[in-house]
């Protein structure tokens, strides 16, 4: 009963012709118990299954199919469209030959193709009357342009020359955005692509707004590497949203990335300031272990890259300071300056790639410009470098730098002379060009945290010509200027100053025998001072006379055998990338302060905050202090 049910349905439904090919599943609805003879559909029945016009058949049948099936005789057509050579031959399909939709947009594309290739005027095609009958028939038809075909035909309307307030330039992005809905992922990943990217569809931010709406809903269609690197370089800037999916799915995809691949997303990262520290330790991860082949350009962006988002993974850098080896012959003179600037960046001084770099710029100093040759003397400051040739590589320095001095801009040149007192090059001429008041009062005007950084560095010029250039006379800055500028806010005390000014408190015995954050007029700040007397017995150090200060409330001189004690503390972030060696700023200012005549004591934070108890803090402390009495007694 079932059975005949469904045969009477059926009939009232879809009528006679597909009653038959319906009927076969009569047998599926007989009882289990009961067997059912199938006999064989007749030929006629399978021909009626195949053209029967039922409409959800007929909604799945793409255009293409519809077309090629309905309409044979235009197969001529798309073949003499794909077989033209020239504008005339495709001109010439377009007037003897009635064409739809589609074909108007593959002729239009294949023209834009021609006159690109051939470099062909396109004022004679726009104004051929059979143009714009191919326009005609596209205003008409443009339902029927497949979606395939839809950027394609946007993009060669602009090449053919169309302005984009145009009838059919209008008409193309309206068909384009009613049809978003139904385009795959690969199209709305090229149209947004396009859209990012292209000068000519700059004023489309309303159907970029939409195309990246659509992307944000649909990222998990992305299934491979091509488009999630390409949506991430050129789309995912637009958007916060798409930018964390895209980060999700490239490290669900890292395994499959290529060193080209990697090159990329590192670079779209650092462009866009984004540190993902999952999606970098992947990319990290495969580089090494899949042992990379890396070209030049490769080598010179993940160095830009790992610098401009401060991530550190060591055996990359490794990895990449022994390809650079090999590139060094064929590396051009900016892309070795912009590695030295990299990894000084980083922190990460690999001594041989160095020494390396160095004789690479002796023995191509011409080809290096002022600019490049300044930035290559921060770099080394930076870490502290100093070549095994240093004589030879300074004395090519001086003689490029020497006559330029007053064609640099002002915090340039500051930057320059103050990494020449960390590297301990700094001559009378360099000193003299910023310690001139016409120089230096132009930098003191800013009061801005730039201009008091470089208040700073004056005070540091200052301090490294008095302390460290006998030979240099003058000028110097004014006494007024020597006030170290209190930092904005209140910074809150890290763990290692606080545990040390807590044990010095036991140490000094009484708050008068010590000084915690101590601002000298050489710009340095000294975490703790305390005054010994001949007994190694703390003094009342505010009794004294103190010339490291802008003004100091005691004024007896100290007896004869005291000795300052400088407590300098080292977090972290002052040491080069797993070294113990200080970066060249804080051991320009442990040289000033001992220049001072302080006795230094170094409190580094690997060996201090392995300590555990309050005693073993104060021994530690101690000792220190009479390792420094006995080494200035030894001298």
């Amino acid at each position: 009963m079932a059975a005949r049910l469904v045969q009477r349905c059926c009939w009232r439904l879809f009528g006679g012709s597909t009653f038959t090919a319906l009927a076969i599943p009569a047998s599926l609805l007989a009882p289990a118990s009961k067997t059912v003879i199938v006999r064989a559909l007749p030929q006629a029945a399978l021909a009626s299954l195949h053209t029967s016009s039922l409409p959800r058949q007929t909604d799945k049948l793409s255009v293409e199919a519809q077309v090629y099936s309905q309409y044979p005789e235009h197969r001529e057509i798309d073949e003499l469209i794909e077989a033209a050579s020239s504008p005339e031959d495709l001109l010439h399909v377009a007037e003897h030959h009635s064409l739809n939709g589609n074909q108007a947009s593959t002729v239009v594309i294949q023209l834009s193709r021609l006159v690109a290739e051939k470099k062909l005027e396109r004022e004679s095609i726009l104004q051929d009357c059979r143009f714009q009958q191919v326009l005609n028939v596209l205003n008409s038809q443009l339902s029927q342009v497949w979606n395939s075909s839809l950027l394609p035909l946007w993009k060669s309307l602009y090449l053919l020359g169309l302005e984009r307030h145009e009838r059919e330039v209008r008409s193309v992005k309206q068909e384009m955005r009613w049809r978003l809905r139904r385009l795959n992922f690969r199209q709305i990943a090229s149209l947004a692509e396009y859209l990012a990217t292209s000068k000519q569809a700059e004023d489309q931010n309303d159907l970029l707004s939409d195309v990246v709406k659509y992307l944000e809903l649909r990222w998990t269609e992305i299934g491979d590497t091509r488009t999630v690197v390409a949506l991430m370089v050129k789309v995912g800037h637009l958007s916060q949203t798409l930018m964390d999916r895209l980060e999700d799915k490239a490290l669900e995809l890292a395994e499959q990335f290529t060193a080209e691949d990697i090159r990329k997303v590192a670079f779209a990262l650092a462009l866009q300031n984004r540190r993902c520290v999952p999606l970098l330790r992947a990319i990290s991860y495969h580089l090494v272990q899949k042992h990379f082949t890396l070209s030049t350009n490769v080598l010179v962006d993940l160095a830009f890259a790992y610098g401009k988002l401060n991530f550190h993974q060591t055996q990359v850098f490794q990895k990449m300071a022994s390809d650079l080896h090999t590139h060094l012959p064929e590396m051009t003179h900016g892309d070795m300056g912009r590695c030295i600037k990299s990894f000084a960046y980083l922190k990460w001084l690999n001594l041989p790639l160095f020494e390396a770099f160095t004789q690479y710029i002796l023995d191509n100093a011409d080809r290096f410009t002022v600019w490049q040759l300044c930035n290559v003397i921060l770099s080394f400051a930076r870490l502290n470098f100093q070549p095994s040739h240093s004589e030879n590589f300074y004395n090519m320095v001086h003689e490029k730098l020497g006559d330029q001095l007053g064609n640099l801009n002002p915090h340039l040149l500051t930057d320059l002379v103050w990494s020449l007192c960390v590297l301990q090059q700094a001559k009378t001429p360099y000193l003299q060009s910023v310690l001139v008041p016409p120089f230096y009062s132009q930098l003191l005007d800013d009061q801005t945290p730039k201009g008091q950084n470089y208040r700073l560095k004056l005070m540091h010029i200052n301090a490294a010509a008095r302390l460290e250039c006998p030979s240099y006379q003058g000028p110097f800055l004014p006494p007024e200027i020597l006030s170290v500028p209190e930092p904005p806010g209140d910074k809150k005390a890290t763990p290692l100053q606080s545990s040390l000014q807590e044990v010095l408190k036991g140490v000094a015995k009484d708050e008068i025998n010590r000084r915690f954050n101590v601002r000298t007029i050489y710009g340095w700040q000294l975490d703790a001072e305390m005054m010994l007397n001949s007994d190694n017995q703390p003094l009342p150090i505010k009794d004294f006379a103190a010339p490291h200060l802008l003004q100091s409330k005691g004024t007896k001189p100290p007896p004869h055998g005291t000795r300052r004690i400088a407590f300098l503390r080292w977090e972290f972030p002052n040491f080069s990338s797993r070294s113990k060696d200080l970066l060249g700023r804080f051991a320009m200012a442990r040289r000033h302060v001992q220049a001072a005549g302080f006795l230094i004591v170094d409190v580094p934070y690997y060996e201090f905050l392995e300590l555990k108890s309050e005693w073993q803090k104060r021994a530690y402390l101690q000792d220190k202090m009479n390792k420094a009495v006995g080494a200035e007694m030894a001298k």
